[in-house]
């Protein structure tokens, strides 16, 4: 029998060839800087994002329908992004990436395209198709699409309300200090990364649809609900999209609110999400696994003139984690255990060109043999600790740039210091590997047009 998911895979499609066919000057755009005639940094800090500013979260809140812009690009509906780096990490990878070298690596990270706009003033959004050479693989990438929003008169103050699909969760929400957009914006895919996450993280992204509705009401209180189902094994694999944790037994509801202050050139935001999703991992074993994630947020901007910017951003999630499906697997008993997460940044960027960022990361939880026996983890625990230093130049991006907003290029050089890494500092894996090894220095160009 076909998944309710199943059957509304025809929404996602037919907005995409709406996107496609309703193409016109101020409505489907290559860029968004074209749609709206504002430069990058209107939207984004450091010229080039994903960051966005308080116009930038005004104008994802808005469905992607501001327009604006004139001129033949308008009514040319797509972009393309570039992502190369060069990758060494702290000792040699045993064993090596596949199709590279045990260590000092380049690679063609990603290379993506993308369709997306405004269909008159109610509907937008955008679709990423990405290929790697990494994995040398190509999959449908994030999808954020609106189905309808409008803003109505409420006391004097503005209620806009909408709809979004999206395959991952928070990849439709404005702030950036959650997971979809959230701190690092690049990151090895060669290096090996640390077992534990919490399901918000990765544990549906893209193998899931996401029906949501929302609310902003005076540009301050954002409320937005729904819920998430996986897509089937036949439309994912044509999708080439994993399954990620599993397949939702039943939809999974997804809360989200946030509060946002805004005063001279600076901005602010608290909020809080909630997750619930009963998932069967496909092990062929009686029951399910049920995943509950609790998380609060927060950032601060100071956008002064664009000479100086300062950003602070930080998220906290909590997990509880009953295993029924997969302890019964491996044969362990018990199944209850919990996982706990932090992530923050600070950044400063000097006239949008001149940028540097310090992040940390650092996950813990009890002995989990369930999930973290395999993943490397000698003692089953995932704590991992890391923090990284990202340096930015954006020569090209803002409003100055040559050839804007078209050209848009990042170089930038990241190092991730681990620690932690599951659940260890010494011979975490019981083989003789250090966290240190996994240190990872990345040198990348990021390029957009």
């Amino acid at each position: 029998m076909m998944k309710p998911a199943q059957s509304y895979l025809w929404v996602p499609l037919t907005l995409l060839i709406g996107l496609i066919m309703a193409a016109r000057p101020a409505a489907a755009i290559p860029a968004f800087a074209q749609q709206t005639g504002q430069p990058c940094t209107a939207c984004h800090i450091g010229g080039f994002g994903p960051q966005l500013t308080p116009i930038g979260r005004a104008f994802k809140i808005g469905g992607y329908t501001q327009g604006g812009g004139e001129g033949p690009a308008a009514s040319i509906p797509l972009s393309l992004m570039i992502q190369t780096s060069f990758n060494n990490t702290g000792a040699d990878q045993n064993p090596p990436p596949q199709h590279y070298g045990p260590n000092n690596n380049f690679s063609l990270d990603q290379i993506s395209g993308f369709i997306g706009g405004a269909i008159g003033e109610h509907t937008g959004g955008f679709m990423q198709f990405t290929w790697s050479d990494v994995a040398n693989t190509s999959h449908v990438d994030n999808i954020d699409l609106r189905p309808y929003t409008t803003a109505f008169d409420v006391g004097g103050k503005e209620l806009r309300v909408g709809a979004t699909l999206n395959n991952a969760p928070t990849v439709q929400d404005p702030y950036n200090a959650t997971f979809g957009w959230g701190y690092p914006y690049i990151a090895s895919m060669i290096a090996p990364t640390p077992t534990g996450n919490p399901m918000l993280v990765s544990g549906l992204g893209q193998s899931a649809i996401g029906y949501t509705v929302y609310a902003w009401y005076d540009n301050k209180l954002y409320l937005e609900g729904g819920a998430y189902s996986t897509l089937s094994p036949w439309i994912l694999a044509r999708a080439g999209d994993p399954l990620g944790i599993g397949s939702t037994t039943s939809p999974a509801p997804y809360i989200r609110a946030a509060y946002e202050w805004q005063w001279a050139t600076s901005a602010a935001h608290v909020g809080a999400l909630f997750m619930k999703a009963n998932v069967d991992p496909q092990l062929g074993t009686p029951g399910g696994d049920h995943y509950t994630d609790y998380a609060v947020d927060g950032s601060y901007q100071f956008l002064g003139d664009g000479t100086h910017i300062a950003t602070v951003q930080g998220i906290y999630t909590h997990e509880s984690q009953f295993l029924n499906a997969s302890a019964a697997a491996d044969g362990i008993a018990g199944a209850k255990y919990s996982l706990d997460q932090i992530r923050a940044n600070v950044s400063y960027w000097y006239q949008n060109t001149y940028g540097i960022t310090l992040g940390w990361q650092k996950t813990w939880g009890p002995a989990n043999p369930v999930l973290f026996i395999n993943g490397g983890s000698a003692n089953s625990k995932p704590n991992s600790n890391a923090f990284i230093i990202e340096a930015d130049w954006v020569p090209f991006g803002k409003d100055t740039s040559l050839w804007q907003p078209f050209l848009n290029l990042k170089l930038g050089v990241q190092y991730t210091v681990y620690t932690q890494f599951n659940g260890g500092s010494n011979n975490y894996d019981g083989a003789g590997a250090n966290a240190s090894d996994n240190n990872t220095l990345l040198l990348f160009a990021w390029l957009i047009f």
